[in-house]
């Protein structure tokens, strides 16, 4: 299907909705600041349509995660009905897998744990969850030889990690449906993944060595 914008202004427009706090009236605003007119209506189906093909080619072109997950799940309402947002991130901050159920339960807590290895390639080496049952059973059918970590407070990384998804939740003003959700849970984690840089931690230059990679990474997923 041809697109009347060129391929550059559409994955630029994609980019900033999902790596910035940006709603889709905002992304408009910032297009036609630089003389480019385009409704916020197209800019939707831009992020739909391209956000899922450009996330499917970072999940393909990602290095890897670490040997520890981090496990949290909290609940989001959609339409009035309670669904649980499962979040696994690993030691780096990176987002390993997210996840909507209708059910905080051992299946649920399982299917969970199916996806999270498939997306790491194998069994983590640890786990650090809160004290729901469900992570235990989990664990012990599926990760038997993981360490599991149920202090207190030890998933605090996970926790923190669903700050991003309350922030964008707000700016859209709710979630509309499980798939809508979903779809952008997945291109915003892995569009975070890609500048996870650790900015507080090395020095500017290098910050700015591993931006350009960055950049490059995305460059070969929009082309």
């Amino acid at each position: 299907m041809r697109h009347r914008f060129p391929p550059d202004i559409i994955s630029y427009a994609v980019w900033v909705y999902y790596r910035f706090n940006l709603s889709y009236r905002d992304v408009e605003d910032l297009l036609a600041e630089r003389g480019v007119v385009v409704s916020r209506e197209a800019i939707r189906s831009w992020c739909i349509k391209f956000g899922a093909n450009y996330t499917r080619r970072l999940k393909k072109s990602h290095r890897g995660f670490g040997d520890t997950f981090f496990l949290d799940e909290v609940f989001v309402k959609i339409n009035s009905k309670q669904y649980y947002l499962w979040r696994a991130v690993d030691q780096d901050g990176e987002v390993v897998d997210v996840f909507l159920q209708s059910r905080r339960n051992d299946a649920a807590a399982k299917r969970f744990f199916k996806r999270s290895i498939h997306r790491h390639g194998g069994e983590p080496r640890k786990i650090v969850t809160d004290k729901l049952r469900s992570y235990g059973v989990a664990h012990r059918e599926l990760t038997p030889e993981a360490i599991h970590n149920t202090t207190q407070y030890a998933n605090n990384r996970a926790e923190q990690s669903h700050e991003t998804t309350r922030v964008r939740e707000r700016v859209m003003r709710r979630f509309k449906s499980v798939g809508q959700a979903q779809r952008f849970l997945n291109a915003h984690a892995s569009v975070s993944n890609l500048f996870n840089l650790g900015r507080h931690l090395i020095s500017a230059n290098h910050y700015r060595d591993l931006r350009e990679v960055a950049f490059k990474e995305w460059e070969r997923a929009v082309a």
